[in-house]
């Protein structure tokens, strides 16, 4: 599935997940129709993503779905994900499309014009834009931490790329996100600690699209 057509995308974290494991979370969103899903687990080991990382993979193959690996390009390829999700201090777009092939699906964290028109310059196929409301769920410099819609509109607008809205978002303010020019949005909290993690994913799926 071509990016554009992502309204919501799962980013894992056994941590923020209620004392569920990740696959029964992934599982259950799979099931509430989510669009893509990342693995990101940054507080494990790289063999423990890994192990993770296949059976996520045999999940979302099955479901049809794009499993997208944070950072790593080494273990996207370990594992035979779609693509990967670079950080502006990763490795460039390029190299990972070396890595990975050209169908390798390759998004890019932005959270400024200039660095939204490098990552389209550079090749990549979709943006991270935020953290657009206040989060804890990773170390976000105050400067971006909470960059609110607008941010998103001033990217959306700056690239013809999709741009995915992440950071701080759930059903109650998705609606804006996507109303600001997203393509869909990425949440972690919103899913996996959700009492019923298929229901918020159908939730929100439906929030972004009545947006779009």
């Amino acid at each position: 599935m071509n990016p554009s057509e992502w309204r919501t995308y799962l980013v894992t974290q056994e941590s923020r997940s209620a004392g569920r494991k990740t696959a029964d979370v992934v599982e259950a969103a799979l099931g509430g129709g989510v669009d893509a899903v990342q693995l990101r687990e940054k507080d494990r080991s790289a063999r423990e993503r890994y192990e993770l990382g296949r059976r996520l993979r045999d999940l979302t193959a099955d479901a049809g779905v794009p499993l997208i690996v944070n950072d790593r390009v080494d273990l996207a390829a370990a594992v035979d994900a779609d693509g990967v999700h670079l950080g502006q201090s990763d490795l460039p777009v390029g190299v990972a499309r070396e890595r990975l092939g050209d169908e390798a699906i390759v998004g890019v964290s932005a959270s400024t014009v200039p660095e939204a028109r490098a990552a389209a310059a550079a090749g990549a196929d979709y943006l991270g834009v935020g953290a657009v409301y206040a989060t804890d769920t990773k170390d976000v410099p105050a400067e971006t931490n909470g960059v609110g819609p607008e941010r998103v509109a001033a990217l959306a607008d700056a690239v013809d790329l999709p741009v995915v809205g992440i950071g701080g978002i759930d059903a109650g303010n998705a609606g804006a996100v996507a109303e600001a020019g997203a393509a869909g949005v990425a949440v972690v909290s919103a899913i996996t600690a959700a009492d019923d993690p298929r229901a918020a994913t159908a939730e929100l799926r439906e929030v972004v699209g009545d947006e779009r």
